[in-house]
């Protein structure tokens, strides 16, 4: 099978982890010993993510005084594809994959109009406490929201809609490469009237690309592979079981945060729709058992309304995942409300501090991150420059 491979920053440095590069480059040889085995059988396509890693080197530059200003995150995206790319490839090779493999540095075409640029989302760089948080926006012009106990930068994350590269992409993959591309979900570009290219401010979400990258390919899967096992029904509650199946319009009911969950969530769905083929959700360490159907939780279109569970006490990724499902207690909107990806019922998720996730949020830039509390001014804690 073909498969795309949506892989998080989250996975390549885990919370609250320094981010030296010794201790990337661990995860980052993890990483490519769980993959390394997928390609014995299945062709995959890798798209990476760079939240953590693009919002140090924005940090970097922004305290470095010998410069008139700071480098544009697209400059410092395009940074992060070298470096993660160049570690994905020389590990992968080490852990024996048996498909060359090759990174291309790739462009992403955006609308320079689109909503995200006035409602940043996108979670970038380190988790601070509150008051530093405030600090730094003050002081550096950030946008910033809460991300479980910690806050975060967060930028505007304008949707895809192309990659620039995706000839030179599909010369590969038809060639049996495996390919690194979309890095950080590509280096965001604007196309003016006459053809031209120029970078814009933000950084797109990975999950997204991957999905449309997945499209155009003509996967068979579209793994998405995270710090998280699966989507959790009833999280926080004595009821919370991993879901092993579920299908797109199901698992479109339900409500996720912007800037993390939200995305792959969409992705997933996306992808599903598109071209009819499953989907899945799940920890990187599992790669191998979620695309084998053993772990993660698996979308897929059919059989409307479908919700399997795992049983009382079983792990995820023990779960006998089934792309028909069984009927279950599917997370439903509110009578009146919009059961739309922005809306729904409370859905809470592992790995953001047991903080209630599923809170029905308009755009990033009027909530606080994840907790769904409005600050004192109902905005965003910002300055602008």
């Amino acid at each position: 099978m073909r498969v795309v491979v949506a892989l998080g920053g989250n996975a390549l440095l885990e919370r609250g982890e320094r981010p030296d590069a010794v201790i990337q480059r661990r995860h980052v040889r993890k990483a490519a010993a769980a993959l390394a085995p997928l390609t014995a059988g299945h062709q995959l396509v890798l798209c990476h993510g760079n939240g953590p890693q693009v919002g140090v080197l924005a940090l970097e530059t922004e305290s470095d005084a010998s410069l008139s200003r700071p480098y544009p995150l697209d400059v410092l995206v395009a940074q992060t594809q070298g470096m993660i790319g160049y570690w994905l490839v020389q590990e992968l090779r080490n852990a024996g994959a048996a498909q060359r493999a090759a990174c291309v540095l790739s462009q992403v075409i955006v609308d320079p109009s689109d909503p995200a640029f006035g409602s940043p989302s996108k979670f970038i760089g380190a988790g601070y406490g509150r008051d530093e948080a405030q600090a730094l926006a003050a002081r550096l012009g950030w946008a910033i929201a809460a991300d479980g106990p910690r806050w975060r930068r967060v930028v505007a994350s304008p949707r895809p809609r192309g990659l620039v590269e995706i000839d030179t992409v599909r010369s590969l993959v038809d060639a049996g490469v495996l390919v690194v591309c979309g890095g950080g979900g590509g280096v965001p570009v604007a196309r003016s009237a006459d053809g031209q290219l120029a970078g814009l401010e933000a950084v797109v979400d990975k999950d997204l690309t991957a999905a449309e990258l997945a499209v155009t390919l003509k996967a068979d899967r579209l793994l998405v592979l995270t710090d998280v096992p699966a989507v959790i029904s009833g999280y926080g509650t004595p009821d919370a079981q991993p879901i092993q199946a579920i299908d797109a319009d199901a698992l479109s009911a339900m409500t996720f945060p912007a800037g993390s969950m939200g995305p792959k969530v969409e992705a997933c769905i996306r992808f599903v729709r598109a071209t009819g083929q499953p989907a899945a959700i799940g920890a990187l360490a599992d790669a191998a058992g979620i695309l084998a159907g053993r772990a993660g939780t698996t979308i897929s279109p059919g059989n409307p309304g479908a919700v399997k569970l795992a049983r009382p006490g079983q792990p995820p990724r023990r779960a006998r995942a089934s792309l028909r499902g069984a009927p279950g207690p599917a997370s439903a909107a509110r009578p009146g409300q919009d059961a739309g990806p922005g809306r729904g019922a409370r859905t809470r998720w592992p790995g953001h501090g047991g903080q209630d996730t599923g809170t029905a949020a308009p755009h990033a830039s009027s909530v606080c991150g994840f907790t769904g509390k409005f600050l004192s001014t109902g905005k965003l804690f910002t300055r602008r420059k």
